[in-house]
């Protein structure tokens, strides 16, 4: 519920100084979705008060309901509440956009660095800390989603059925009905009721969802039409579609399903290349997906087609973020107004229950994945190779421990790689 307090300082903030603000956090945005919340309480709730305590939690309870990066929702959702759709729009292009041009200038270097000694020795040597963060995410993700008996056999039954390659929207699809058939004794999620908007009609939400979808299709068909079907910007931005709407539970569910297709079924790019994107985006402001567009520039470059490299490789970013973070403010712009009813409904809170189960497991087949491609190289023996092994696991003791942020954990690592590769 909105104070009266939080209500005055809405009615007087303009425009132009929420989007200076909007700027900065998309500058500052480090320490994956955790610290990004973080960070927005602390500049919207706490400094400026925008928006009150209450207000912020009943928004970030929603936001962790939908599929794709909670946190750019959260930015999306409050920047509606103050300024309507041009509000939502300002917040959550900002909140990834410094991320995004950065890694874009960091995949460049990737690619014209890729025979430079040093540089491979860090990336190299940066791949056991990504299996360290990858584990602990499955481990504090699958604390919090993991409450019951049941949910533990869901979990249990999805990561067995990724692991037979059963496809991923399937097992997504299928656990949230059994979810659904199954709900929830009690409501999971503590909303508080939702001030009327005037414009919180179905009708009109459904008229702005065909809109972005518009939007959305309108400059996939002109790719469509000048580079053909087969052009590799043309595939990310389907795919990436598709992964947008199946990505519950953030970043690593995504990585993962992306993983399984663009690594092991389409060879867009190996699984040591996987992890060097997954170590770069955790370098990176914004939210962890935009690990996937290392995924489509690197893609696109090593296939261009009739185009440049680099003119390739740039289309295949600009694609991968257009699919990946729009229907983020399709979320928010037709469904914010309703949030309250969604998450009264004891059946549709099982379900979302239940996708939380799959979504460990996916990540959890995410990260024996990883651990597969570092610490057992093709060809060799059962042996583990120790080294990396043993950096993992200082790795993960310090995440536990909270003795390093993860930026701090990635140089470190890269730096032992660095250093392995100095001294022999």
């Amino acid at each position: 519920m909105q104070t009266e307090e939080s209500r005055e300082v809405q009615k007087n903030l303009s425009f132009s100084e929420a989007v200076k603000v909007w700027l900065k956090i998309g500058f500052i945005g480090f320490g994956g979705p955790s610290g990004q919340i973080a960070i927005l309480h602390t500049e919207i709730v706490e400094r400026r008060g925008w928006i009150s305590e209450e207000e912020f939690v009943r928004a970030l309870q929603f936001c962790m309901l939908l599929p794709g990066p909670e946190a750019q929702q959260l930015a999306t959702y409050i920047g509606w509440r103050l300024h309507g759709i041009r509000g939502g729009i300002a917040a959550g292009l900002l909140f990834f956009l410094p991320a995004a041009l950065l890694l874009w200038c960091l995949s460049l270097l990737y690619v014209m660095g890729e025979h430079w000694p040093l540089l491979h020795a860090f990336f190299e040597g940066l791949k056991p800390a990504v299996v360290a963060i990858v584990f602990s995410a499955c481990w504090r993700i699958g604390r919090r989603t993991i409450t019951s008996l049941r949910l533990a056999l869901i979990a249990i039954a999805s990561l067995v059925l990724l692991l037979l390659r059963i496809p991923y929207p399937a097992v997504v699809l299928g656990c949230g009905l059994v979810g659904f058939l199954l709900p929830q004794e009690k409501r999971s999620v503590g909303f508080v009721a939702l001030e009327n908007r005037a414009d919180s009609g179905w009708e009109r939400s459904l008229r702005i969802a065909f809109i972005i979808i518009g939007i959305w299709a309108l400059p996939m068909l002109v790719l469509f039409l000048w580079l053909g079907s087969k052009a590799l910007p043309v595939k990310i931005a389907l795919f990436y579609a598709k992964v947008a709407v199946f990505s519950f539970g953030g970043a690593y569910a995504a990585l993962s399903y992306v993983s399984l297709h663009a690594v092991n079924d389409w060879g867009w790019l190996t699984s040591g290349q996987m992890m060097d994107g997954l170590g770069l985006a955790e370098t990176t402001p914004g939210p962890l997906l935009i690990a996937l567009q290392f995924v489509a520039f690197l893609a696109a470059y090593a296939a261009p087609g009739l185009l440049s490299p680099l003119l390739a490789a740039t289309l295949g970013s600009i694609a991968a973020l257009w699919s990946l973070f729009l229907p983020s403010f399709l979320w928010i712009f037709t469904l914010a107004p309703h949030m309250e009813g969604i998450a009264r409904h004891r059946r549709m809170a099982g379900a979302l229950s239940a996708i939380g189960a799959v979504v460990t497991a996916v990540i959890a087949t995410l990260a024996l994945w990883f651990a597969e491609s570092v610490f057992f190289k093709p060809g060799a023996s059962f042996s583990p190779a120790w080294e990396p092994l043993l950096v993992a696991l200082l790795c993960f003791l310090l995440l536990q421990a909270k003795r390093l942020g993860i930026v701090s954990l990635i140089l470190l690592s890269g730096g032992i790689g660095v250093l392995m590769r100095i001294f022999g």
